[in-house]
This record gives structure tokens, C-alpha cells and sequence, in this order.
């Protein structure tokens, strides 16, 4: 089953939504399913621009006073915690994300794409870094053995096609789960949920471990038949 997870890594309930997934994915081998997974980009703030500028003072400005911010900051951080997972809003730096989905994409190429993910996400939300120098990219790339040239076009086009394409589908918040192209799950739901999904995409295509079983054995026979993009994602 290939599930495509359409996210950006400033926004923190796709840290959440992936690091969810991957235990759901876990439990669903387990059982004896299959999962290929294609990390695809979206920018929550294409125009953001990267000055350095803290989350929390951003986000005092975006969500109406740094109490209001500091309150859903908060509350989002426990949630995280719940998962193991470390979100330090007081030390995040608001950036453009453009360069960070090209190292991913590089990343994807050369086989490490899922250490490119987390480390960005570690970055940006657990050691205040800035996801939108290239700087800082270059050296996150070196750290997991990626060959990436930023200030060039390496990756870009890739990025480009694949914004388009969520755009032409209609995403408008992440993190999106997309089932085999055609079945959709948002938001970073519990992993129960997601391990439902998966099971239940899995009847519906015909690729449960029972139904596979079934058709290798008509085989044998011979008889074989077949989050919102003004801001972070539901903060």
C-alpha cells in the first residue's frame, strides 16, 4: 500500500501526525502488511520570510497576543509531550520552509528521506534552529550523509511539481495521509486511528494479508483475479 503524507516541517501536528503514523505502520507490519510511504511537501506559509524572527514573537502577532499565542503553544507542547516529543516555542525560529522540502527531497533520492524529516523537525522544534538557512540545512545535510547543493537548483523543480500537485488536489492542511491515491485521512489523528486505516484501506484494495493469501492461492490454481495553509496546521 503506498501512503503518501503531505506536511511541512514547521508545523507541529505533523511532527506529531508522523511520529503517530510511524507506530501505526509498525503495528501494521507486524500483521503481516505492507507500507510504502512518500513524505511529499506543503508550505503552511509560502511567503514567510526568514529573519530570524522567534515563533512566539510571530506567533504573538499571528493569533491576536502573546498570551493567546503562549496558551495554544501550550497546549499543543503537552500534546507532543504525550508522544514523546520535545516542542520548545520559546526557542523555534519562524522561517520559510521552501529549502528544507528541497534537502528532503534530495534526501528521498539518495534513500535517507525519513532521517531528513525528523532531523528537520528535531531542528526547528527541540534545538531552536533555523530550518530556513541554508547554512543550517548544509550542515543537518552533512550530519546525515546527504549530498545536497541549496544554493543551487538541486531539488527545486521536484518541490515545485509537488506543491502544485497538492495545491491542483485541494490540500489546504496538514498533516494529509493519502491512501493509494484516492482515500484521505487529516489531522494528527490517534495511531489507533491511523492503524484502523491502514487495515481498512487494505480490505477495501484488496491487499490485507488474508485477501493477498487468498489471491496467491487462486494463483497457485491458475485462476488468479484481481493543516490550515494561513498559519499552523489546527493549532
Amino acid at each position: 500500500m503506498k501512503v503518501e503524507i503531505y506536511s511541512d516541517v514547521v508545523c507541529p501536528w505533523c511532527y506529531i501526525g508522523h511520529a503517530r503514523f510511524a507506530r501505526a505502520v509498525e503495528r501494521y507490519r507486524a500483521k503481516g502488511g505492507e507500507v510504502e510511504v512518500e513524505f511529499r511537501p506543503f508550505q503552511l506559509m509560502p511567503d514567510a520570510e526568514s529573519t530570524g524572527e522567534l515563533t512566539r514573537v510571530w506567533g504573538a502577532k499571528k493569533f491576536g497576543g502573546a498570551e493567546r499565542a503562549a496558551q495554544m503553544f501550550e497546549r499543543v507542547r503537552g500534546v507532543a509531550a504525550e508522544d514523546g516529543l520535545v516542542l520548545d516555542f520559546d526557542h523555534a525560529i519562524h522561517a520559510n520552509t521552501f529549502d528544507a522540502h528541497r534537502l528532503i527531497q534530495l534526501a528521498v533520492e539518495q534513500g535517507k528521506g525519513e532521517e531528513a524529516l525528523y532531523a528537520l523537525f528535531r531542528a526547528h522544534f527541540t534545538d531552536g534552529l533555523d530550518v530556513g538557512s541554508r547554512e543550517v540545512l548544509a550542515k543537518l545535510a552533512a550530519d546525515i550523509g546527504v549530498e545536497a547543493d541549496l544554493d543551487g537548483a538541486d531539488g527545486a523543480a521536484a518541490v515545485q511539481e509537488q506543491l502544485a500537485r497538492a495545491r491542483a488536489l485541494g490540500v489546504s492542511s496538514v498533516p494529509l495521509f493519502l491512501f493509494e491515491g484516492q482515500f484521505a485521512v487529516s489531522g494528527a489523528q490517534p495511531e489507533d486511528t491511523l492503524l484502523a486505516a491502514l487495515e481498512e484501506v487494505a480490505e477495501r484494495t484488496g491487499q490485507s494479508p488474508a485477501a493477498r493469501a487468498v489471491k496467491a492461492a487462486k494463483a497457485a490454481q491458475g485462476g488468479a483475479d484481481a493543516c490550515d495553509d494561513e498559519g499552523y496546521c489546527a493549532v
